[in-house]
């Protein structure tokens, strides 16, 4: 049986530092991130979607334990997504006057040194033992075929040494014989692939298929909200699973995990102090079985 490794995305949205979770005493951001450390063995930085991270992150590797794990989701660039063009430094910026970039805005040579600097800022995680994988979430409008997964190729080649795992978004990944092909093509390249819990019958919606296509797995709650299209973030996220329903998952988690050496599940209803409390409730229930 593989090792479980349960955590939440982020420690330090808003919500959750209103929501009265975090001690009076964990009021800087060392202490709360080594407050967090002391619950969770594990958590995902996701402001790295939203912009490219600075060098900080060897303050990450010090504020934590040995054995902590940082999961760090990849810059929406790099996966395809568009990002507001502040969030990329001055000199890397094209003069488009586009409020939003894309990756074609880039010559290739600063889309190049984008991939280097994000790669660069996680060396002090990866020096100090502590980086999991990189999380590569593609949009909705990457659907399955031959050039989807030569970029899938392309990124987990950029990436090497370090793990990429894959979150896929959008059904033809899994209709019909995809399913199996798309997991067939992960585990031929030893590329973990991403089961995601999230609502159903959107656009972006892909199934909880549970496998496992390497030696680590990787799970994403993003909870079940009526309010998946919502612009909200809180009102996107606010969800609270119930315990029939991480009891269910406990299960199914148990199972992942002795396919695998280590299985890394991320609770993502970031609304409030959700994310850890469901957290919290589903390693009771997974020691329980």
């Amino acid at each position: 049986m593989g090792e479980i490794k349960v955590g939440t995305a982020s420690w330090t949205h808003k919500s959750l530092l209103e929501s009265g979770w975090y001690p009076p005493g964990a009021n800087t951001p060392e202490r709360r991130l080594a407050y967090y450390a002391t619950r969770f063995p594990i958590v995902e930085v996701d402001a790295t979607y939203y912009a490219l991270p600075a060098q900080r992150t060897w303050l990450w590797a010090e504020r934590t334990p040995p054995g902590f794990t940082f999961n760090v989701k990849a810059f929406g660039l790099l996966t395809g997504h568009p990002v507001r063009a502040g969030a990329l430094p001055e000199d890397l910026r094209p003069d488009t006057g586009k409020p939003r970039l894309y990756p074609a805005d880039l010559p290739p040579a600063a889309l190049d040194e984008v991939w280097s600097r994000f790669l660069a800022a996680l060396d002090p995680l990866v020096r100090a033992g502590k980086l999991g994988v990189v999380l590569f979430q593609f949009p909705p409008w990457f659907t399955a075929g031959e050039a989807a997964r030569r970029t899938v190729l392309d990124v987990a080649a950029r990436c090497r040494p370090l793990r990429v795992a894959v979150e896929f978004r959008h059904v033809s990944w899994f209709a019909g014989d995809r399913h199996r092909e798309t997991l067939d093509f992960l585990r031929a390249h030893d590329l973990p692939y991403v089961v995601v819990d999230m609502p159903q019958g959107h656009r972006s919606s892909v199934p909880p298929v549970v496998e496992a296509t390497a030696d680590l797995a990787v799970v994403r709650f993003h909870g079940r909200s009526e309010r998946w299209t919502s612009k909200d973030i809180d009102e996107k996220f606010a969800y609270l699973y119930s315990d029939r329903e991480l009891a269910a998952w406990a299960t199914d988690l148990r199972v992942l995990a002795a396919r695998t050496t280590e299985t890394h599940v991320l609770l993502n209803n970031c609304c409030a102090d959700n994310s850890q409390r469901n957290a919290a409730r589903l390693v009771e229930l997974l020691e329980a079985l």
